[in-house]
């Protein structure tokens, strides 16, 4: 006869969050392919108003029926806002345009050097220190993300494509330190789609390049810009704040270890990319700064 263990409210709280983190992975992957396909037929300020404005009316309605809504403070206010116009806003845009320079896999692998920079920033602006091996994973994840940019899918070194997915990265950074405290109070899915609309909101003067390019565009891009604003944005960022409010920052932000080498199996998979070795070793690199970075 065999027993089976009750399940504890305290097992449940953790399996609940890392589901969340395995859907988040698994979406932001697929969002890096998603974007090279899309970025054929669409300008980079077009597919972020796109992609915000569709994960904006997903995520309000997922708000209109949960019910809940708790009135943020003024010091919440502005930390929303800080991360709607950083992650959601100039992350997408410089994202977008990234992926017009260098193949999905290597900018998710340079995209993915974020867990070192909330660790760097929350040392400078949270004054938690910059421990030895903090600095050496940094100094180690910089060297790995000059090899990237020596060797993108042209075989040729692409300066732009590599600052722009920095850009993302540190974006990526200061709106995670942003957001976590307000999800001490805020439920996840009323942060996420307040920042996603504030960053809605400022990309409205991309509307008329949205217009125009969705006129021009495959029947089968729109769908994937759509799909871009519910799964990779109105859902996974959703799962991602679920989580943040559930799990360390740090700890948390060692998940997306695994966006990477997920975006280069999909990559080669759907679009027969395949990041050339220099850069899958300066990938390797960037990622074992990382690891350094987080050593105690």
């Amino acid at each position: 006869m065999t027993t089976t263990l009750p399940t504890t409210p305290a097992s449940r709280y953790r399996w609940s969050a890392l589901a969340a983190v395995a859907v988040t992975v698994l979406a932001w992957a697929s969002a890096f392919v998603a974007i090279r396909y899309v970025g054929a037929s669409f300008q980079p300020d077009s597919l972020a108003l796109g992609r915000l404005v569709t994960g904006s009316l997903a995520l309000g309605v997922s708000l209109l029926v949960s019910r809940r809504w708790v009135m943020p403070n003024a010091r919440e206010w502005a930390l929303i806002i800080l991360c709607g116009l950083a992650w959601f806003g100039v992350y997408n845009v410089a994202l977008n345009a990234a992926e017009h320079h260098v193949d999905a896999g290597t900018t998710a692998i340079l995209v993915n050097i974020g867990p070192i920079l909330i660790a760097l920033l929350a040392g400078l602006l949270l004054r938690e220190g910059f421990p030895r091996w903090l600095l050496i994973g940094a100094v180690v994840a910089f060297a790995g993300a000059v090899l990237v940019g020596m060797a993108t899918s042209t075989g040729s070194a692409d300066l732009a494509g590599v600052l722009l997915c920095l850009t993302a990265a540190v974006t990526y950074a200061i709106g995670v330190l942003a957001q976590k405290p307000v999800l001490r109070r805020i439920p996840a899915l009323q942060v996420t789609w307040l920042a996603c609309t504030v960053a809605a909101i400022a990309c409205l003067p991309f509307a008329p390049s949205l217009i125009h390019d969705i006129a021009a565009a495959p029947v089968l891009s729109t769908g994937w810009l759509l799909y871009l604003g519910v799964v990779p944005t109105a859902l996974a960022f959703s799962t991602w704040a679920y989580a943040l409010a559930r799990v360390n920052a740090g700890r948390l932000g060692i998940s997306t270890y695994a966006v990477p080498p997920i975006t280069i199996a999909l990559g080669a998979l759907f679009l027969g990319e395949v990041p050339p070795v220099a850069a899958l070793v300066g990938g390797v690199i960037c990622l074992a700064g990382v690891a350094l970075s987080r050593r105690r």
